[in-house]
């Protein structure tokens, strides 16, 4: 669509195998300055310096050395935010960029982060925003000086007060160094042209769900819930779900679930412009693995043998070098 209002656009496609390389990088550099390494996405982290005043006695020095080591050594720049919490550090990251390092500590609050628009503040999202521009709450520090009961009946009890604890830089979450575990895994797609059609949307579903298991198993997990996601070109978005008593990594078996969650929210009527599959009540535990289908020992044998091969020559030679028959000519979502 873009290359039909701008024919002369140079595409670049994205390399996300390059990204998490980085990423690893960029957070080994930060590892070496405290053992305790939150990651917050794929390209931020918190580091908790509690306790490394021997080593690192001048903080911000330290942060100008950080900043500086991953810019000489991998070639990118990053913002650096130093605070007293994560709430604070993240806030002051996100100050002017790039190539920056900022603070926010409690004592800066009042002249760095009050007079800053609400919708800033993190975590708030923008209908919350927007319900508190509506009573003139316009400011960070008008937040932070409003009745936490009248913010409260607006955001509710739990947003509310956790909104109102932010906007006054308040925040006790601990950096927690573990990996967190994937909860779910899953891949939509904006389709250019409107799907009208379950043949059509049968090969996006097989493509979805194929991206989606590959990721779970190269991860060593299967799911025990799958869910589809639909949008049509009203922007009404339906999404369907089912649990099963076993959990699976099986493409086919996923695939199979997803047509019939798929005939379930779309009547075929309304043309749909986004569908998704998503893999969830995620487990690692080992076990016999049984098919969605009551399928027989020798069924998932082959299936399972079927996917090992897609997956070991992905693995080598590229995602695109093998695609499932019947999606041939549909873009096969990036692994993220």
């Amino acid at each position: 669509m873009a290359l039909r209002k701008c024919p002369n656009l140079k595409i670049t496609p994205p390399d996300f195998s390059l990204y998490s390389e980085y990423s690893k990088a960029f957070k080994d550099i930060c590892r070496q300055y405290s053992p305790s390494v939150e990651e917050f996405s794929i390209d931020e982290c918190f580091l908790d310096m509690s306790g490394m005043e021997h080593l690192y006695p001048d903080i911000i020095k330290t942060a100008y050395e950080l900043k500086d080591r991953i810019k000489n050594e991998l070639g990118f720049t990053v913002n650096v935010g130093v605070g007293s919490n994560k709430l604070l550090a993240k806030m002051a990251s996100d100050f002017e960029k790039p190539d920056k390092v900022h603070t926010l500590f409690d004592d800066e609050i009042e002249e760095k982060m009050w007079p800053l628009p609400v919708r800033d503040l993190l975590f708030l999202g923008k209908a919350s925003a927007q319900k508190l521009e509506s009573l003139y709450i316009r400011t960070i520090g008008d937040l932070a000086h409003s009745d936490i009961n009248v913010i409260k009946s607006m955001l509710g009890n739990k947003a509310g007060e956790q909104m109102h604890s932010f906007a006054n830089g308040i925040d006790n979450s601990p950096v927690e160094s573990k990996q967190r575990q994937v909860k779910s895994y899953g891949h939509s797609i904006t389709v250019d042209e409107d799907v009208t059609d379950f043949a059509s949307a049968d090969r996006l579903l097989l493509a979805l769900s194929d991206a989606a298991a590959s990721r779970m198993r190269a991860d060593g997990a299967r799911a025990y819930n799958v869910c589809v996601t639909i949008r049509d070109n009203h922007f009404k978005t339906k999404t369907h779900q089912r649990q099963s008593e076993f959990p699976t990594d099986i493409t086919k078996d996923i695939y199979d679930v997803s047509k019939e969650l798929l005939r379930e929210a779309w009547n075929g009527k309304s043309p749909l412009r986004l569908i998704g599959v998503s893999l969830g009540d995620i487990t690692k535990e080992s076990g016999e693995q049984l098919s969605l289908f009551g399928s027989n020992n020798d069924e998932l044998d082959k299936k399972r043998n079927l996917d090992a091969a897609v997956d070991s020559i992905r693995n080598k030679f590229g995602d695109s070098k093998i695609l499932l028959g019947s999606t041939i000519n549909t873009r096969r979502p990036k692994k993220k």
